[in-house]
């Protein structure tokens, strides 16, 4: 995938934090800790999102819609 060349503005800290982490050999350099950085949290924001999404499922209603595909009998179920 191309990447794009942007400038970000860190805490001096922070930045101290992320270049013990390339002397420490956990990331090759900076680009790479800001990017792992950048893609766990949108990865994290994204699986927040489906919680609260589930959370807004009644769990009758959920129960129902799983319960639909077994109403039919067993016995005409394929044979594995």
């Amino acid at each position: 995938m191309p990447k794009t060349k942007v400038a970000v503005t860190v805490d001096a800290a922070l930045l101290e934090r992320v270049d013990a982490l390339v002397t420490a050999r956990r990331f090759a350099n900076r680009s790479q800790a800001v990017e792992t950085a950048l893609a766990d949290t949108v990865a994290r924001v994204d699986r927040t999102r489906l919680a609260r999404e589930c959370a807004k499922v009644h769990p009758r209603e959920e129960q129902a819609l799983a319960e639909e595909g077994f109403s039919g009998s067993r016995d005409t179920w394929p044979e594995y």
